[in-house]
């Protein structure tokens, strides 16, 4: 009798525990990662834009904007940053994703660091991803004439890379996107399923629809279990070539119009209306192309086109972020939901006309209808059958206030809209922060949020501890001080370094470095490198010995 009575008490605790952990999965927030694609830190509405994105505006709202998150600058480093909480070079993307045969510059995610699936998935939850992955070595064929064939969907027979470099082998249960970085918006390049290319597309197609649609579809059938999930959503809006549909361009054909410095001046103001920044604190900066008078410009139809193919393809994203949201809201799952949404790096100045085809740019359509790379801009961008960018001034003007754009290490560069949502959790309506963090930080935010343990070791691998620190008690007001002491930069030799509202910043590596005070200078407007050497040369000693520690350099 007693040995049934024990086993009867062991069976109950056995039920018990079961319960116990099912309830404590049903309470753990979804957490939803949303990536656009070269966005300016002034485009959307709710940080200054005059695009329409209601969408976003609404997650501003009702949460937490940043004014002083920081991204890698670069699309390939930002992402496998905010993959692995490590600044790009420990994860082996320094640059971009050829192998360049040293430890920070692989081109592909490396064995001593975890994805954030990953460590989520071992606690439970499960994970998915949509969109640009751009993280998996990107070598093209042998010879040109090869690589166009490849981009034009002429050659069908082979994987993108090594497809254990995937997301869906990197902790993702399940994956629909883009492996490579640029695509043809209506017909994409590197689209798989899982692992499987995507042969073809319907005639309809249009990218941003198919990533919000699977989006949605990806959270309906997670939330059919009663255990949360984890999801990646990475836009290649607003991304170069310029492809937008016809009926969201007309929105803006008259928009731009007036010119650069025009929209500049309407974003700051409406900026400092909004209370994103202070006018004792952020000037606008001066234009960084003063020659490029719009009256005098003979390409201004043109260049007014350009920005509208750009603001529709950010109205464009923000529609179907609503459709996430709608999926979220009709499963029942909205309020438990983080939700935060940035971009990987400033607008892009890029002209990749100039480039012409090749690498990841194609040279004509599935059925061979030529496409314009023409720099005489007597080619309309938009269209499928374009490849064009908005160019160095429109990107200043994406990046309102700031100096710099893509690729650089300035404010312009660097800094992204941030938008942190989470009714459960986040309550204050419509805060701004303006804390320095960095997307170093998203890993050890959300192994906080999931309860998770970020791992010593991983599949036999040693895993580098992450330098990156929880937003969590920042966002519900628990913590007021720096998060960091120092927060570190470097792309293609443009470099920086934060110390609390000090930075040192160049714009290449044979550039002197420059000295900001960003408490009263945030737009790096006064160098003050002159007026405090001895500040100066501390930080970069502290830059160089950052630069070690995080492989920036090449080993002999």
């Amino acid at each position: 009798m007693a040995f049934f009575r024990h086993a009867k008490i062991l069976c109950l605790l056995f039920i018990w525990l079961i319960y116990a952990a099912g309830v404590s999965a049903q309470n753990k927030p979804n957490i939803i990662i949303v990536m656009a694609d070269d966005l300016g830190f002034s485009d959307i509405g709710c940080y200054g834009g005059e695009i329409k994105t209601p969408n976003l505006d609404r997650l501003a709202s009702h949460g937490l904007r940043m004014t002083s998150f920081y991204n890698a600058s670069r699309c390939c480093p930002t992402r496998a940053s905010l993959l692995t909480g490590q600044y790009p070079h420990t994860a082996g993307i320094g640059n971009m994703t050829s192998d360049q045969g040293q430890p920070g510059y692989r081109g592909f995610l490396q064995p001593n660091v975890v994805t954030i699936a990953q460590v989520l998935k071992g606690a439970g939850y499960q994970t998915g991803m949509v969109g640009k992955w751009h993280v998996s070595e990107t070598e093209p064929l042998p010879t040109k004439e090869e690589q166009l064939a490849w981009l034009d969907h002429q050659i069908t027979n082979r994987d993108f890379s090594d497809t254990l470099s995937y997301p869906v082998h990197k902790g993702f249960d399940k994956y629909y996107g883009n492996i490579w970085g640029v695509v043809d918006y209506f017909d994409p390049f590197s689209l798989v399923n899982g692992t499987r290319p995507i042969q073809s597309v319907p005639k309809d197609f249009y990218y941003t629809n198919a990533i919000g649609d699977s989006t949605a579809s990806y959270i309906r059938q997670f939330a059919q279990k009663e255990v949360p999930f984890f999801m990646y959503v990475a836009f290649t809006a607003p991304h170069w070539p310029l492809q937008a549909l016809e009926s969201d361009i007309r929105k803006y054909e008259n928009t731009y119009k007036k010119g650069w410095n025009y929209i500049r001046e309407k974003r700051y103001q409406k900026m400092l209306k909004l209370g994103l920044i202070k006018p004792n604190q952020v000037k606008l900066s001066r234009f960084m192309t003063p020659e490029r008078g719009w009256e005098k410009n003979a390409d201004s139809l043109w260049d007014a086109r350009a920005m509208a193919v750009h603001a529709a393809m950010v109205a464009r994203l923000d529609q179907n972020i609503g459709k996430m949201m709608d999926a979220l809201q009709k499963s029942g799952q909205l309020d438990n939901t983080l939700i935060v949404f940035l971009s990987d790096n400033g607008a892009s100045p890029e002209q990749p006309a100039k480039f012409g085809p090749g690498f990841d740019r194609s040279g004509t359509t599935r059925d061979s209808r030529k496409i314009s790379f023409s720099v005489n801009k007597d080619v309309m961008p938009g269209p499928q059958t374009t490849h064009f960018g908005i160019g160095p001034e429109w990107a200043n003007v994406s990046c309102t206030p700031f100096r710099y754009w893509k690729s650089k290490e300035h404010e312009g560069g660097i800094a992204t809209p941030f938008i942190a949502y989470w009714p459960n959790k986040i309550k204050a309506q419509n805060k701004i922060s303006d804390e320095p963090a960095h997307i170093i930080d998203l890993m050890s935010t959300c192994t906080d949020i999931a309860g998770a343990i970020y791992p010593e070791t991983f599949e036999g691998h040693r895993i580098t501890p992450t330098p990156g620190k929880s937003l969590l008690p920042l966002w519900t007001g628990k913590q007021k001080a720096h998060l960091h002491d120092e927060l570190f930069w470097e792309h293609n030799g443009a470099a920086a370094l934060r110390q609390s509202d000090w930075k040192i910043v160049r714009v290449d590596i044979n550039a002197p470095w420059e000295l900001y005070d960003l408490a009263k200078d945030r737009s790096e407007t006064q160098n003050l490198s002159a007026t405090y050497p001895q500040r100066m040369e501390a930080m970069k000693k502290k830059w160089e010995e950052l630069a070690n520690r995080y492989s920036v350099f090449p080993k002999p």
